[in-house]
């Protein structure tokens, strides 16, 4: 149980990184103009396969639910931290997703740009922040689960 509670955790901490570094650059990259922001969305090129932690962070924070089922809160927080983290992919899709394909990932420039720079930005932040959620709850999951009692 600790090594899932530990992989749960670490993978957990692992995906917040991209979301984390597109919230802590937003406020910056806000203010640029139309050549430099797409110029900077260039860094952002293979990234995509980072979604492999995603998945990885979700299915470790539900094996974690199951593995605590017995103790109520530890499984109720870890379940939690999994719909957080699953509830990104909600997110990505519904918003972030859709402004990547109305640009071809920030190739072309549509005359929508701006409005759809502020839905890409800010459903970054959205997933930073519920990524970081999920990542306390995991946490606290792994801190209140108790061993069984020998008999």
């Amino acid at each position: 149980m600790k090594a899932l509670q530990f992989l749960a955790v670490v993978l957990t901490a692992l995906a917040l990184i991209p979301g984390g570094a597109h919230l802590l650059a937003m406020p910056n990259k806000l203010g640029f103009d139309e050549t430099a922001y797409f110029t900077v969305q260039g860094i952002y090129r293979g990234w995509a396969l980072l979604g492999i932690l995603l998945v990885a962070a979700i299915a470790a924070d539900l094996a974690l639910a199951v593995g605590s089922r017995r103790q109520p809160v530890p499984f109720r927080l870890a379940l939690a931290g999994a719909l957080c983290l699953a509830a990104t992919l909600a997110v990505f899709f519904l918003w972030t997703h859709p402004a990547n394909q109305a640009t071809a990932n920030w190739t072309a420039v549509p005359d929508d740009w701006a409005a759809l720079r502020l839905q890409w930005e800010y459903s970054h932040a959205a997933n930073a922040i519920l990524t970081f959620i999920a990542l306390c709850l995991v946490t606290l999951s792994a801190l209140r689960w108790r061993p069984p009692r020998s008999q």
